[in-house]
């Protein structure tokens, strides 16, 4: 009866602490930019706004060097940060490009149809495989694309937030 408690508290202990070196071996890092919707913009036609990463800049921009790899895009979500109580109900689609300089621009996220009238939504992530050369370039840019189903009353500011995972490398 000793040899089961034993091993089941052995079985449990390796378990926990398989969980906390995953969680400590990957590496999660942000990166929000702020669009700025205007009113002046047109329903059904795409808009385009570009940012520069500054925080991924900071960390491993034009750093080939860095101790990362197997860098992957893991959360994708967009806010209405004024007017205050906005809604995302005036978007028809919402698409977010990340690049870098000597690097072509991939689609990291995105969302069709949209029909909601909350102030954010998950963007649907997509299959690009890893982004370490993306990320340890000098120059990382988002692009967001967005396309109205009808014109806003007032000036809209968003926040993309994305977040991007990553193990150390060896």
């Amino acid at each position: 009866m000793k040899n089961i408690f034993l091993t089941a508290a052995i079985a449990s202990a390796a378990l926990v602490s398989c969980g906390t070196v995953q969680s400590l071996v990957q590496n999660t890092f942000p990166y929000t930019a702020n669009v700025l919707v205007s009113t002046e913009v047109p329903a059904d036609k795409e808009v385009s706004s570009t940012a520069t990463a500054s925080n991924i800049q900071t960390w491993f921009g034009g750093n080939n060097d860095a101790k990362i790899k197997d860098v992957r895009i893991s959360d994708a979500k967009v806010s209405v940060v004024s007017p205050s109580g906005g809604t995302l109900n005036a978007f028809k689609s919402i698409k977010v490009y990340i690049s870098s300089n000597g690097t072509g621009e991939k689609l990291v996220a995105s969302r069709s149809n949209i029909a909601t009238d909350a102030s954010s939504i998950n963007l649907d992530l997509e299959n690009t495989g890893f982004l370490d050369s993306v990320v340890k370039s000098t120059g990382v840019t988002v692009r967001t694309v967005y396309e109205l189903k009808n014109q806003t009353s007032s000036d809209m500011n968003l926040r993309v937030a994305l977040n991007f995972s990553s193990v150390p490398a060896n």
